[in-house]
């Protein structure tokens, strides 16, 4: 994924977010480092200098952060991937899907600006980035988030019993929701 090919910053009615960059590691660290936050997030850092290793290169080519009013109060995740394809056409599938997903302050949980910010980056990945399918991942006690995946026409595509191992909790059941850009486009015109 190369966010070089997109405008930003993105805007929606009442945020915008673009590319993190390094001056906005302390304020996500603020938050991620949170126990209710990290609860559900692949990694809770516990130092800042933990969450400098956690920010690779790579991370950071596929954070985007959310603003509003210009502070940062939450990220935004999207991983373009190929789909999978048989070796005559791959290159058909190169680049045509993607994961998403997103984390937000608990001071500003309640607002509806996730699913603002997600609403957009879908149109994003669909309508600039030419994607066709996209996915997102969370354990199935993470009802906030799955409430999000559905608000934005995501359909739960499977249920993966004990799959996920919890840091606290052992091993625990997690989903898997997708959006294809057919689906996405019928939304819109119904």
């Amino acid at each position: 994924m190369t966010f070089e090919r997109l405008s930003w910053p993105a805007r929606t009615d009442r945020l915008t977010f673009r590319p993190a960059e390094v001056a906005d590691l302390p304020a996500v660290f603020a938050y991620r480092s949170l126990e209710d936050v990290g609860q559900w997030m692949p990694g809770r850092p516990t130092s800042y200098d933990e969450w400098l290793l956690l920010m690779d290169t790579e991370a950071m080519g596929r954070t985007m952060v959310l603003e509003l009013d210009g502070t940062v109060i939450g990220d935004l995740y999207l991983r373009v991937e190929n789909g999978w394809a048989q070796y005559e056409v791959r290159e058909g599938g190169e680049n045509t899907q993607g994961e998403i997903g997103w984390c937000l302050s608990p001071d500003h949980q309640g607002h509806g600006y996730v699913t603002e910010a997600v609403t957009e980056l879908v149109r994003i990945c669909f309508e600039d980035l030419g994607l066709r399918r996209l996915g997102a991942v969370a354990f199935a006690d993470n009802t906030p988030s799955l409430r999000i995946m559905e608000k934005i026409g995501m359909r739960r595509e499977a249920l993966f019993r004990k799959e996920s191992l919890h840091r606290d909790l052992g091993w625990v059941d997690s989903v898997t929701y997708s959006l294809l850009v057919d689906d996405w486009r019928e939304g819109l015109e119904g």
